[in-house]
């Protein structure tokens, strides 16, 4: 496992793992994946923002398009009924 923090990099054990994460260390696992954050972090407030701003712009979206969704459907239904009359 690795743990890493900046330009920092410390090969651990699982034992170890606590201590370097509670430190600020991300754990990473052989292959370069993460598998625990470092505890402590923080976001700056105008990259927090533009995330909150983003999620609603993409929950306004998908609203959108299961509107559109419900509206094809019903159009569909709709043209069906009347083909098969």
């Amino acid at each position: 496992m690795l743990a890493a923090k900046g330009n920092k990099e410390y090969t651990i054990d699982e034992s170890q793992q606590e201590f370097y994460q509670d430190s600020g260390f991300d754990i990473k696992d052989e292959n370069g994946d993460i598998v625990a954050y470092g505890r402590g972090k923080t976001v700056p407030y105008d990259e927090y923002m533009a995330a909150i701003k983003e999620v609603e712009r993409l929950q306004k979206l998908c609203t959108d398009q299961q509107k559109e969704l419900r509206t094809l459907k019903a159009e569909k239904k709709t043209a069906g009924k009347k083909a098969g009359e």
